[in-house]
């Protein structure tokens, strides 16, 4: 039964080698077809000249892919010690380790690389889109000043007509010094106030603007039909968009109104007071010093809110690299497990084989060290021995005498090859060494 199966096995082997050599082909020609497309990605220069290009380098791949495995199925399985064993494993994951890196993420590249620079493309796109978003915010957030100046707007303009009309301050109606005073403040409330309206509709435009610019990269990103045109058209928006962003880096309003605040404060001008007796003008004067603190209070709110906005962190210059299949491949490998398992399943699948094939040998060897020699001869071998016993004895050939001889002379020449240190008699091994 062993004999059998053993028999069986060496059948087997010998069955499927033109099968493992023609999978060993198709493999390898495989890997070259896509390892050509990939490098056809990564190469600048002449339709030609790349042509001819990736045509040296897959042919490479696919010999150097078919050469190795060939090596490996041939002589690994017959490999038996444990050192031998070793030193071919090490030399087969340095042969994969190469196999890799000059083949699989080419691979990789033309099974995956459209779908990985899309994946690029996107990613730029949450990019910028978070860029615009943060842009915007900056620049709106003086518009949260803006109800606080209309306040102070409205009661300056609210004390100025009190004061003309009832004399609600001074106790004197008319339009004097404190009417004026007032007037000029809620003229300057008024147009912080018109520059925030102003800025807010400039800011309102460029978002507007930046969000068209998404809108169409959004659409570039899924767009059907090849990669590089719509990569380069999105290039294009991506360099209108910095600008938009840009743009509405500048566009805040808050340096300007931490400069109005200064200058309430700062340059307050109070006007002479006009009254027609003593009285009047000390009240007036008396007016106008408290007008002078209410201003420097609103100074002091309006300088640290304007200080808060300007603290905010600016949107730092986003530089957008176009990236070719082949490292758009590397740079979302994570996304793209599927293609690079499908990529270095194709180079490294006829390891499996090797490895099949060393478990039959080793089954074999195992087999026929179990049995006797005689259940280990075939019949044509017993049949071989019988005719060159039959050919010894009718020549008078005492096979005895003939192992001796033989064992004689392989102990002489062990003998003899280790080197004579006796200058005396080095000439003589010498000579017989030349015979």
């Amino acid at each position: 039964m062993a004999v059998g199966a053993s028999q069986r096995l060496h059948d087997g082997v010998a069955a499927v080698e033109t099968m493992t050599r023609f999978a060993l082909a198709v493999l390898a020609l495989a890997s070259g077809v896509y390892t050509y497309l990939g490098v056809r990605s990564i190469l600048d220069g002449s339709a030609t000249a790349v042509f001819f290009a990736a045509m040296i380098y897959s042919a490479s791949v696919s010999v150097g892919i078919y050469a190795f495995w060939t090596y490996m199925a041939r002589f690994y399985p017959h490999v038996t010690t444990h050192t031998g064993r070793a030193a071919m494993l090490g030399v087969m994951a340095l042969g994969a380790a190469m196999i890799i890196a000059m083949s699989s993420w080419l691979n990789a590249a033309a099974l995956a690389g459209s779908a990985a620079l899309e994946q690029h493309l996107a990613q730029t796109v949450e990019d910028y889109t978070a860029d615009l978003d943060q842009a915007h915010q900056n620049a709106l957030a003086a518009q949260s000043l803006l109800p606080d100046i209309q306040r102070a707007s409205e009661r300056f303009a609210q004390l100025a007509a009190s004061e003309r009309q009832t004399g609600a301050l001074t106790g004197t109606t008319g339009s004097g010094s404190v009417v004026q005073l007032l007037s000029q403040m809620s003229a300057q409330m008024k147009e912080l106030e018109n520059g925030i309206n102003a800025s807010r509709e400039q800011v309102t435009t460029l978002f507007n603007e930046g969000q068209k610019r998404l809108e169409t990269m959004r659409t570039l990103v899924s767009a059907p039909g090849a990669i590089e045109p719509r990569a380069d058209q999105f290039s294009s928006e991506v360099v209108a968009l910095t600008g938009v962003i840009a743009s509405l880096g500048q566009t805040s309003i808050a340096p300007s109104i931490r400069r109005a605040a200064d200058d309430l404060s700062l340059g307050f001008i109070a006007p002479v007071a006009d009254g027609g007796d003593a009285d009047l003008v000390n009240r007036q004067d008396q007016v106008m010093e408290t007008v002078r603190a209410s201003v420097a209070a609103q100074s002091k709110v309006l300088s640290e809110a304007a200080d808060e906005i300007l603290a905010r962190a600016l949107v730092a210059e986003r530089r957008f690299v176009p990236l070719s299949s082949a490292e758009a491949v590397l740079r979302y490998a994570a996304d793209f497990i599927p293609a690079w398992a499908g990529a270095i399943s194709i180079d490294l699948l006829p390891g499996v084989l090797v490895f099949i094939l060393a478990a039959v040998h080793g089954a074999i060897r195992k087999q026929e060290e179990k049995l006797p020699f005689a259940e280990r001869i075939t019949a044509a071998e017993l049949l071989q021995a019988l005719d060159v016993q039959r050919a010894v004895t009718t020549n008078g050939t005492n096979l005895g005498e003939m192992v001796r001889q033989a064992e004689a002379e392989s102990k002489a020449e062990e003998t003899n090859n280790i080197t004579n240190l006796d200058p005396r008699t080095r000439t003589k091994d010498r000579s017989h060494e030349d015979r």
